[in-house]
């Protein structure tokens, strides 16, 4: 739809109101609802936001040290910029039009916003003829909801609405039938087309591929999905989760990112009929550029504690810098049937990634390897956790984000100033971990030391 469309399309609606989001540094979405009177007052300019939003974490705690805004600023209003591409209607909320925005906190502003950065990569990739095609890929746990009150919500020993691993089960579509129709149909009334959806092996997990897109567009939609699915399933009273690692005898939870680079007629730059694998010469050059800075970026990819306890052997998510043909132990995974499919899945992120910044760094390590015209490094055949030969992933939140904190290339990729607030919240998250007592500790220590 062109804007004088999307334009009449909300001011014919029955509503008198319009929703709009931002999205945040962990990929939440901070959203309310204004007047169609105020949409139209502020839609050539800007809407103020009040900038707390980048200055707390993903339960509204503060951060330690400012960065973006703090006490010392006062909390002002930043700038929130509709961008009137992402227009769509909520299906499960009346139709309600609803608008996805850009962000500028800080005065003079600051590019801390994760949907901007994206936007800045991608132009470099247009500046250099490329278009990129990316999708997500979540797989998440669903869980009966029972009970109300917060107070009471401690998340112990919650229980899947399904019972035993059951991957790609029949049985279970038909038993969840209204949810799982749900999902699928109103997430593309909602413009989040999924490709597929079905049962992963665990209790109550389902993973779900939406349909690839261009970069920005396909982040759009993986931060709307994740949000669509919890609104989706209230109504059933079940609660999803898109933690990374809710059980240490089950998978984890993954985020995986489809990538690919066309050209402006739409031809697929990665394929090469002719080339080892169907490998562009294109393709080994962003190939390596990824796993070059991949110890560099984790952060992006693994943002939380808990995105650490996924990565682990044997538990179908990668624990090497390594890349294979449809090799699922290793970190990228190449995908080359035909053309048309021709991609790199990133098998690093979790579901608890934020989609934006995952893309950004994606994107940014493979233009970065096509630039330098990197070597691609051995492919790796069979199973990657027993290759003894290739660097390994950090292990926790904290290496990685001193890692990503000291790096030049970072810097030189996403930019000095989103680095240093970035790493700050990450090293929050940390912190706000490790001085947390677990009931490992208590169960370990609490009588017998």
């Amino acid at each position: 739809m062109v804007k004088e469309e999307i334009i009449a399309a909300v001011k014919n609606h029955p509503s008198n109101k319009i929703k709009f989001a931002i999205v945040d540094i962990d990929g939440v979405l901070r959203g309310k609802y204004i007047h169609k009177d105020k949409f139209f007052d502020g839609l050539d300019s800007h809407f103020g936001f009040c900038d707390v939003v980048y200055g707390w974490d993903s339960a509204d705690k503060l951060y330690d040290q400012s960065s973006v805004t703090g006490w010392e600023t006062g909390f002002p209003d930043g700038q929130a910029r509709v961008d009137l591409s992402t227009f769509r209607k909520v299906p499960w909320d009346r139709d309600v039009p609803f608008f996805l925005a850009d962000y500028a906190a800080g005065e003079p502003s600051r590019g801390v916003c994760p949907r901007s950065l994206l936007q800045e990569i991608s132009q470099k990739a247009e500046s250099m003829g490329y278009h990129a095609q990316f999708a997500m890929e979540y797989e998440w746990f669903n869980f009966k909801k029972t009970t109300e009150s917060s107070d009471d919500r401690n998340y112990q020993n919650p229980i899947p609405i399904f019972d035993e691993m059951f991957g790609y089960s029949l049985i279970r579509l038909a038993q969840g039938s209204n949810y799982f129709n749900d999902i699928f149909d109103q997430c593309e009334a909602y413009d989040v087309t999924l490709e597929g959806l079905h049962t992963e092996t665990g209790p109550g997990v389902f993973e779900a591929a939406i349909q690839k897109d261009s970069i920005l567009r396909a982040a759009d939609k993986g931060v709307l999905f994740k949000t669509a699915i919890k609104e989706i399933a209230h109504p059933y009273d079940i609660v999803p989760s898109f933690m990374a690692k809710w059980n240490p005898d089950l998978p984890g939870c993954s985020g995986h990112m489809h990538q690919s680079l066309l050209d402006d007629k739409g031809k697929n730059l990665f394929y090469n009929p002719k080339g080892e694998h169907h490998m562009s010469e294109l393709m080994e050059h962003y190939l390596a550029g990824q796993l070059h800075c991949m110890p560099q970026l984790m952060p992006f990819f693994a943002p939380t504690v808990n995105s650490y306890k996924r990565l682990v052997e044997g538990a179908w998510a990668p624990t090497t810098v390594t890349w294979g043909i449809d090799n699922r132990t290793t970190a990228l995974r190449v995908i080359n049937g035909k053309e048309s499919a021709m991609r790199i899945e990133h098998r690093v992120p979790g579901a608890d990634v934020n989609p934006y910044l995952c893309m950004v760094a994606g994107l940014a390590s493979g233009l970065y390897g096509i630039e330098n015209k990197l070597k691609l490094p051995a492919v790796t055949k069979g199973n990657a956790y027993e290759n003894k030969r290739v660097k390994k992933l950090p292990s926790n939140l904290y290496d990685a984000t001193q890692n990503m904190k000291r790096s030049k290339l970072a810097k030189e990729l996403m930019g000095a100033e989103f680095v240093k607030h970035f790493a700050m919240t990450r090293e929050h998250e940390w912190n706000e971990y490790i001085k947390t007592v677990s009931d490992w500790e208590l169960k370990r220590y609490f009588e017998i030391i």
